[in-house]
């Protein structure tokens, strides 16, 4: 399974992280079909630089020509200029393997609740700041997203 495949290469590289978006929003209980897995980390260097590495280990590639100190160091030019929102990685190999990293968000700002998937423990966002998020985002599918988490509350 792919979701536990990036879980435990990021836990080996001893990353803080939430899931959040439409992978997020079902392991809470909503229905909610998504491929991408996304995910809230730190907003420091070393967290990018262990995120970076552990995505290559499992043979996702940067979508975009930048690194991981490329991504910090201009983090706000990005967001600001370029409205990048999220760093995309994808397997060359096997197209639907795509991890976003939301590089708007702090893991260290949030909520985590854990869910057990097939005996392994996962960290999500809470309902609250999935809720938040995606309000942010208000794009249709994110407006859906939240009418069903408000439900669960």
């Amino acid at each position: 399974m792919f979701l536990l495949k990036v879980i435990n290469s990021l836990k080996k590289q001893h990353v803080s992280y939430a899931l959040v978006g439409g992978h997020a929003v079902a392991l809470h209980g909503a229905v909610r079909g998504t491929v991408d897995l996304d995910f809230v980390i730190q907003l420091n260097e070393k967290a990018f630089k262990s995120t970076e590495q552990a995505l290559l280990n499992i043979g996702l590639k940067s979508c975009l020509p930048v690194n991981a100190e490329n991504i910090f160091h201009f983090r706000e030019e990005y967001i600001k200029n370029r409205n990048l929102i999220a760093w995309s990685f994808s397997n060359p190999d096997n197209p639907i393997e795509v991890v976003g990293i939301i590089i708007i968000e702090d893991v260290k700002k949030m909520k985590i609740t854990n869910k057990k998937v097939l005996g392994t423990n996962v960290h999500l966002a809470s309902i609250t700041d999935l809720i938040s998020m995606k309000k942010k985002s208000n794009r249709p599918q994110d407006i859906e997203d939240v009418k069903a988490l408000e439900k669960l509350k």
